[in-house]
């Protein structure tokens, strides 16, 4: 019985381990946006002049077409503190006097009958909780789509190969042409309905996870 209660708990932990969504390089999601070819027909005129191709000495190189690449600046800064307290007092007592009969204190081998009672119940706790995290850096994102009122549907990512394992970025959201700078870069705190998520995968990313062990002692199903 014991040995087939720990074959179930390796299972377990190699069933969390890998894990069927865990996300993958090559996301047919995230997958590259190219713009679409024109079909219009090329009229020769004996002309040098192509109304189709645009300069990038005359024509803005901000995105503003779907397939063109914008560069987000990740400036992220979040902090988060929360206390609380609790404290519970309660002081209950009782005093019965000595029994008395016919003006005198009824006793029992020499002792009169009286009663005391004292109670005192004090609980108090106290919880800080502390938590900051912050990203910075950039990522480069394709124009998905471009909105009925001019706005920029993006979406991208960035996937980095280190020693054992991979660490990647990815980003989704809407931005304003307006917003984007004439460096064609836009800030992420500036990109609406932003999902924005950085992790890892590999030996170094499972070391920083905590064990099954661990949280079930933090978790909620801990009674203590």
């Amino acid at each position: 019985m014991i040995r087939l209660g720990l074959m179930f708990l390796v299972v377990w932990q190699l069933a969390g381990c890998a894990h069927p969504n865990s996300p993958q390089p090559d996301d047919p999601f995230f997958a590259p946006v190219y713009p679409e070819m024109p079909t219009s027909q090329v009229v020769t005129t004996g002309s040098i002049y192509n109304s189709s191709f645009q300069s990038e000495l005359y024509s803005d190189i901000k995105a503003h077409r779907v397939g063109d690449v914008i560069t987000v600046m990740l400036e992220e800064k979040t902090k988060a503190k929360k206390s609380a307290s609790k404290e519970i007092t309660k002081d209950s007592s009782m005093q019965l006097d000595p029994i008395s009969a016919g003006g005198a204190p009824v006793t029992v081998n020499g002792k009169t009958i009286d009663l005391k009672y004292n109670e005192e119940f004090d609980m108090s706790r106290a919880s800080d909780a502390d938590q900051s995290n912050s990203l910075s850096g950039s990522i480069s994102v394709n124009v998905l789509q471009v909105l009925s009122n001019g706005n920029l549907v993006i979406r991208g990512e960035k996937w980095l190969t280190i020693n054992d394992g991979d660490e990647f970025i990815r980003i989704t959201g809407i931005i304003r042409p307006r917003d984007i700078s004439p460096d064609n870069t836009v800030n992420s705190h500036r990109v609406a309905n932003a999902r924005i998520k950085y992790s890892g995968t590999g030996t170094f990313a499972t070391s920083q996870k905590s064990g099954w062990l661990s949280q079930f002692f933090s978790g909620p199903l801990w009674p203590f």
